[in-house]
Parts: C-alpha cells; sequence; structure tokens
C-alpha cells in the first residue's frame, strides 16, 4: 500500500516544513520533520534545504515508512487506517512502531476501539507532554477509525493544513 495523497498532505501539515536544518530532541531535522537523506547520510547542523528537493525526499523516505509499516501488518486495513498508522510511524520511527502495543492491537483486530487509546499514548518528547503531539495523536486516531480528513471532523484537516503555516487555532471542543 501507498500512503495517499491525502494522508501525505495530512503528515506534511503536522510535521511541517523548514529550510534550515533545526534541532529535535536529540537529532538533526529538516524538510518535513526528515532525519536523514535518501542515500542514508544524517542531517546535520547548517543543512539547508530547497522545499521542492523537501517534497522529494519526503516522498522517498514516507514510501519507505509505507512498506515498513506495511511489513509489520499481519491483517488487512483500511486506507484511512493505514495513513494514521504511517503518520504515526513516520513521527515516532519504525523501531518504536514495531515494539507498540498499538502495532499488538491492530494486529488482532484492526477494529478494536481500545487503538484510540494507545495512539494517545505517543504525545511525549524528552518526557514532556507536547500539546501538538496531542492534537497530532488524536487527528491520527480519528482519520484511523472515521476516515476524517476534512474540516468538518474536529477540525483535523485544518489542524493539519494550518500546522504547515505554524498558526494556531481554537478548537471549540478542547479550548486550546
Amino acid at each position: 500500500m501507498r500512503v495517499s495523497k491525502t494522508g501525505r498532505e495530512f503528515i506534511k501539515g503536522f510535521e511541517g516544513f523548514e529550510n534550515d536544518a533545526y534541532k529535535d530532541g536529540n537529532v538533526w531535522s529538516i524538510g518535513y520533520g526528515n532525519t536523514y537523506y535518501p542515500d542514508g547520510s544524517p542531517v546535520t547542523q547548517g543543512d539547508w534545504i530547497a522545499q521542492e528537493y523537501a517534497d522529494e525526499i519526503f516522498d522517498i523516505i514516507l514510501d519507505r515508512f509505507a512498506v515498513q509499516v506495511e511489513n509489520l501488518l499481519m491483517v488487512n486495513v483500511s486506507q484511512n487506517q493505514f495513513d494514521a498508522l504511517c503518520s504515526l510511524a513516520y513521527n515516532i520511527g519504525t523501531g518504536a512502531f514495531a515494539k507498540s502495543t498499538l502495532l499488538k492491537k491492530v494486529n488482532v483486530n484492526p477494529n478494536d476501539a481500545a487503538i484510540a487509546a494507545e495512539f494517545k499514548k505517543w504525545v511525549y518528547s524528552q518526557n514532556k507532554i507536547l500539546n501538538g503531539l496531542v492534537r497530532r495523536r488524536e487527528a491520527e486516531a480519528q482519520v484511523y477509525f472515521n476516515g476524517s480528513f476534512n474540516k468538518n471532523s474536529n477540525n483535523i484537516f485544518l489542524y493539519a493544513s494550518v500546522a504547515a503555516l505554524g498558526l494556531i487555532i481554537l478548537n471549540k471542543n478542547t479550548n486550546e
């Protein structure tokens, strides 16, 4: 399977775009959250990237993530479920995804409602809860179960779209 066009835009929206390498936790990232280039070389301090090249890299690397996610799945999932799982794996890494209780639950029953709670466990960075990760995990769970990428579903698509612009929006359900 491949991540859908809408799924790709969803992930890009939450990742945001940066021309200059930036420190994300303990690793350098660039473009749409990439920590390495297609040839395997790591992003380093001082790197700069044009958006066109970042788009190419994103597609190449996301396709690699999709293959790894697909290989870890022992059951068939819908396109929206696959997109949501790839979004999570792209953000936390396939190593963490492979060991996750979320994946175990998906492989037992991809429609288990408890999977939503598993998405929401992945909201920490350096032992701190990040509001951006809370919103992303809520959005991924919504996409996983409802296939909702549109603005009428708890502003999920709007979150993803404005995240790329670095804007803050208010969600009437959370008052954030």
